[in-house]
């Protein structure tokens, strides 16, 4: 029983936690003019709403952007185990390799990289 005590206590030391800095956050926000706080552009008017649609081709290359990103989320723990590893994990690295560049090849076949 002491468990849930001890639990029932947590829960609300988090939860006034919560609620205090809220409460802290309503009296100390500081609440600027709508005019003042336009979206800043080199000190320009926007030239567009920022919810403005942007061309197809620019999502297609944002995939193949995160593609590559994630590639080097695997290549940076790759690298530090590759010596303890050994050929078994150069081999992975380059199959995985091998598939991302198929997935490039693919987006060039699309015509995704083509700007014209």
């Amino acid at each position: 029983m002491a468990e849930f005590a001890r639990l029932g206590l947590m829960l609300v030391l988090v939860v006034g936690g919560v609620a205090g800095l809220r409460v802290l956050h309503r009296l100390t926000a500081v609440r600027a003019a709508a005019l003042v706080t336009g979206p800043f552009s080199g000190g320009g008017a926007p030239a567009e709403h920022a919810w403005s649609r942007f061309h197809a081709r620019w999502y297609a290359l944002t995939l193949v952007f995160l593609a590559f990103d994630v590639e080097m989320l695997f290549m940076y723990p790759w690298a530090v185990v590759v010596a303890e590893v050994g050929p078994a994990a150069v081999v992975e690295m380059f199959a995985f390799l091998g598939l991302l560049m198929c997935g490039v090849l693919y987006a060039r076949r699309e015509g995704v990289l083509a700007w014209a």
